[in-house]
């Protein structure tokens, strides 16, 4: 029988980390740039600023809105903790962070459902 390993969890934390460290540092620069503080509305302004922008931007919205959606439905049906900390990453860091986090999360409690039929 086919016995799951956490290596696969593991490569969706590391993509996690690394989702959130790419999208601090173009926050930071964007920061630097535009400073001294956050300016939201800059932001949306650049991220919209041609097609090609606009494109990406719309493409990540879609896509996001359709995770969060997925995220609710999957929480419910593996009975999965700590989904807040991806809801939240997704929308307070990016979602480069909070749909691997998520993935990672899933894949911990695939992997604690499949033991638990292994005890029994």
């Amino acid at each position: 029988m086919f016995e799951r390993s956490n290596f696969l969890g593991i490569v969706y934390l590391g993509f996690a980390i690394l989702g959130a460290i790419l999208t601090a540092l173009a926050n930071i620069d964007f920061v630097s740039q535009n400073g001294p503080g956050f300016d939201i509305l800059l932001f949306i302004q650049d991220a919209n600023i041609n097609p090609a922008a606009q494109s990406l931007s719309r493409d990540l919205f879609v896509s996001a809105s359709a995770f969060m959606v997925w995220i609710f439905v999957e929480r419910k049906r593996l009975k999965m903790r700590h989904v807040w900390i991806a809801l939240i990453g997704t929308i307070t860091i990016a979602f480069a962070f909070g749909a691997p986090f998520f993935l990672f999360l899933r894949e911990r409690r695939i992997l604690e459902i499949e033991r638990e039929k292994i005890d029994i």
